[in-house]
């Protein structure tokens, strides 16, 4: 059985029509639930090379089925993969096809190990911040919250972190729910962290930025 066929034998049509219902997107689901994914994953990426989990994973891409690009996105989760090129170009080339928070996120999740595993790609997602494209942009902040749950920051992490703060202040004035969303995401996740530093970002930017965004963003702030 391929691993296409293992997740068509678990269609669910009740649960699928329900996801369909929430997430909205325009394509196939099939209703199986995320830990199901993750730990048909796991068992997929013990069993094949890195270069054999990233073949994979873009054939389940490519079906356009919700679960499936869930799944491809897990194939790819792991801190410690080489060579890790070709994971990192089949990340960035889902970016621009992102249409629905869910697989994004899950993809983002994927790609932000491998920026923690070569910070200078942050150039090439740096270019994401002025795409048309909404979800393209909330990409850049969704991939670069490690640096914004970091406890330990070395130099070079602290210049990352400020780098993608400066992405977030170009953001304030995008009135989109999902890029308000993503800037108060950021700034929450560095409150617990740097507190100090999100009540700057706030003094300097929170004017601008939707109440929901904002309150959010200060939500563990005393």
């Amino acid at each position: 059985m391929t691993p296409l066929d293992d997740l068509l034998s678990r269609e669910d049509p009740a649960r699928a029509l329900q996801s369909a219902a929430y997430h909205k997107a325009p394509r196939r689901y099939l209703g199986i639930p995320v830990p199901v994914l993750a730990d048909l994953a796991d068992g997929w990426r013990a069993t094949r090379t890195v270069e054999e989990r990233v073949a994979l994973a873009d054939a389940l891409w490519q079906t356009d089925i919700h679960e499936a690009r869930i799944a491809a996105a897990k194939l790819l989760v792991q801190a410690r993969l080489r060579p890790d090129e070709g994971a990192w170009a089949l990340i960035a080339s889902w970016v621009p096809q992102f249409d629905a928070w869910a697989i994004a996120d899950h993809a983002c999740d994927a790609g932000a190990r491998r920026l923690l595993a070569d910070p200078s790609r942050l150039d090439q997602v740096e270019s994401w911040t002025t795409s048309p494209n909404m979800w393209t942009r909330r990409a850049a902040l969704v991939m670069t919250l490690p640096w914004a749950k970091m406890n330990k920051v070395k130099p070079q992490d602290l210049e990352i972190r400020e780098r993608v703060l400066g992405w977030a202040a170009g953001y304030v004035a995008d009135r989109d729910w999902f890029i308000q969303k993503a800037v108060a995401w950021w700034l929450r996740d560095l409150s617990k962290h740097d507190a100090a530093r999100t009540r700057a970002f706030l003094a300097e930017h929170g004017e601008r930025m939707k109440p929901f965004a904002r309150k959010e963003a200060a939500r563990h702030l005393a």
